[in-house]
Order: C-alpha cells, then sequence, then structure tokens
C-alpha cells in the first residue's frame, strides 16, 4: 500500500515520495548563497597533499564504512572526517578522524548527521 499525496505548504498535492518544486526552489537558492560565503575547496585544505593522502587512506581502507553496517559491500570514493574540522588543521590531518565512505552515504547519511549536530 502507497502512502497518500501530501499537501506542500504552497498548497500543491505532492506525490508522498516527490519534493513540490517550490521546496527544490529554496533548497537550491539556500544552497547558492551558502556556497557564496564559502571558502573554495583549496582554501579549505582540500589540495594536492590532500587528494595524495586521500588516494592513500582509500587504497589501504577501500569500502564504505556505512554500507559495511549493513552487511553491504562497496567501494568507498570520498574519505570523510568523523569529527567535522571545521578549519582546525590538527583535526583535518588526524587520521584516526578519516573515515572511507560511498558518495551516496557521504552525501546523504553523514550530511544529515551533521546538520542535526548543529
Amino acid at each position: 500500500m502507497s502512502k497518500p499525496p501530501r499537501i506542500c505548504s504552497c498548497g500543491r498535492v505532492v506525490p508522498h515520495y516527490e519534493i513540490c518544486e517550490c521546496r527544490r526552489s529554496v533548497t537550491r537558492e539556500r544552497n547558492r548563497r551558502h556556497d557564496a560565503r564559502r571558502p573554495s575547496a583549496r582554501a579549505r585544505g582540500y589540495d594536492h597533499e590532500w587528494r595524495k593522502a586521500r588516494l592513500e587512506h582509500l587504497a589501504m581502507h577501500p569500502h564504505c564504512r556505512e554500507c559495511s553496517k549493513s552487511g553491504i559491500t562497496r567501494l568507498a570514493t570520498v574519505v570523510d572526517h568523523v569529527i567535522p574540522h571545521r578549519g582546525d588543521k590538527n583535526l583535518f590531518w588526524h587520521r584516526a578522524n578519516w573515515q572511507p565512505l560511498c558518495a551516496p552515504c557521504h552525501n546523504s547519511i553523514k550530511q544529515s548527521q551533521e546538520r542535526n549536530m548543529k
């Protein structure tokens, strides 16, 4: 049995599994504002030295940590900081703070965890 449609705050009826276009627009605009204020990846420390260390870490830890908790074997493509470093160079380079994740886990599970930490 599928879930019934819902009414968006804009008044549109939206299927349960979809996001209303007005919500997508709001999210895109919020992300644009955030990106405009955010320093570049290089300024945040993601430079050649990081890319090299990232590849070494993924070679030693090739599987996604989140997927393996569910018994799934998926290759990791992202080295994530378990505790967000927020510019702290010591925490940024502390390898015990690194975990291998696949892109879907990094972009969904990890991001929602960080939003809830704020």
